[in-house]
């Protein structure tokens, strides 16, 4: 059966919902290919039609050879070749031909995100140099985040369960946490020792009309700059709790296989520098995975390993693959995520830490990765050790259990930030609902 470590997660939450074992197997291997239609719904044709706005004479042989690439992602799905959603786009992120394709007929400018850090990252190296503290540049916002289900995707009368995202209370970064209101007047707030930050409401539907979950809350969120040098940093203590969990495996997608540990042995040898072989991890990963968009990572067996061989990742998968690297050369790393809250540039988003003895934990976020905007050394490397004013932290590891427990497999289940919902029939995939995120900055 494909996909064994996606099933066995989901096998101890679906054997409570079924009856028999053989229904149980059946369902999960149901909802793998259901959740894999969704993603993969995109014909040849279609691909093709978007390739030639760049290609217009596009060859099949050019396809199959993408294909065979691995940088036009595509699968069997029920007896049909169906492509991944975003195949064509991503076919100008990853290939280099592709991609100097494109570049040369729309150019290359910043992203929106850049552009607010070109102006953005200069502040905070020189507040931290003023103020002698690592944590500066403070933006205060209020955010109302709502979750809306299709009229009818549950029956009326029936009880929908909601988990929406909500900025934890215990990074250091993230400050003043204020809830203002909820759709449902009675709420319940995840325990910070919960590794995911969610704020859980119920409400019955009603038949045609769409069931709403909202909050809105204000949170100020500040930057974080640790300005390294490579003596700064000590021998670990390899007996504490801290460093025995962090650089151990993790399920699924923190794995230690072959391939992983001769790659990183190749990539720090000879140094022996935390600091200088998490720069040339970063940076390698920054050089050969271009950005492209991910199908959901509930389809994925093991996220570094899909990195590898499909030569790209989003900011979560990345991430994944840099923090398993740290791991492996025994440089304590975990995960974090939430959302990029820039003006005008607003998006889910993934990105980790890694301790170094004598500074403690710093953060990384390998998708940003080298700035292409940087000016100097302290700027290029700034992402390694340092993180932008515009952030919103919900989690704090990925595929931890949620509070209250969820009672079916999550949409999600390595991250969470779109939010989870589900009713006693089953989970509300997220085909079927919506949410929307409104932001107002007190200082933009």
């Amino acid at each position: 059966m494909k996909h064994l470590i996606y099933l066995a997660a989901l096998a101890s939450l679906l054997m409570a919902c079924q009856g028999k074992k053989q229904t149980e197997a059946y369902a999960r291997e149901t909802d793998l290919q259901e959740r894999l239609r969704i993603d993969f719904c995109r014909t040849e044709q279609e691909v093709r039609n978007y390739i030639q706005t760049y290609i217009p004479n596009v060859t099949d042989e050019q396809l199959r050879d993408w294909e065979a690439r691995n940088v036009l992602e595509w699968k069997m799905i029920d007896g049909e070749k169906r492509y991944f959603r975003n195949a064509g786009p991503n076919l100008f992120r990853v290939d280099s031909a592709c991609h100097a394709i494109k570049v040369a007929k729309e150019g290359a400018p910043l992203s929106d995100s850049e552009l607010v850090n070109q102006a953005h990252l200069p502040k905070v190296i020189e507040a931290v140099h003023q103020t002698h503290t690592t944590i500066v540049e403070p933006k205060r916002m209020r955010i109302t985040y709502t979750l809306t289900v299709k009229p009818d995707a549950v029956p009326a009368g029936e009880v929908i369960r909601c988990w929406l995202p909500y900025p934890r209370t215990d990074v250091a970064r993230q400050s003043e946490v204020k809830l203002l209101a909820t759709s449902e007047p009675t709420y319940q707030l995840a325990p910070t020792s919960c590794a995911h930050s969610t704020l859980y409401m119920e409400k019955t539907a009603q038949k045609g009309e769409p069931t709403r979950f909202s909050e809105t809350f204000e949170l100020t969120s500040s930057a974080e700059w640790h300005d390294l040098h490579p003596e700064d940093i000590q021998p670990y203590d390899t007996t504490t709790t801290l460093y025995r969990t962090y650089t151990a495996e993790r399920e699924a997608h923190i794995r230690f296989s072959p391939r992983l540990r001769a790659l990183a042995k190749q990539l720090t040898a000879g140094e022996t520098n935390p600091l200088l072989q998490a720069r040339r991890l970063f940076r390698w990963v920054n050089d050969q995975f271009p950005w492209a968009s991910a199908r959901e990572y509930s389809t994925i067996d093991n996220i570094p390993e899909y990195v590898l061989d499909n030569g790209h990742g989003d900011c979560g998968q990345v991430t994944l693959l840099f923090l398993t690297l740290c791991r492996i050369c025994g440089i304590p790393a975990h995960f974090q995520s939430g959302f990029m809250l820039h003006p005008g540039a607003w998006n889910l988003h993934d990105w980790g830490e890694i301790y170094f003895e004598g500074v403690g934990w710093v953060p990384v976020d390998q998708s940003f990765g080298i700035s292409t905007f940087a000016r100097d050394e302290t700027e290029t490397w700034f992402f390694l050790g340092g993180i932008d004013s515009w952030r919103m932290v919900v989690n704090n590891d990925y595929g931890q259990p949620l509070i209250p427990k969820k009672q079916y497999p999550r949409s999600e289940t390595v991250d969470f930030q779109r939010g989870e919902v589900e009713w006693n029939g089953g989970n509300l995939y997220f085909n079927q609902w919506d949410y929307t995120m409104e932001i107002t900055y007190e200082h933009p």
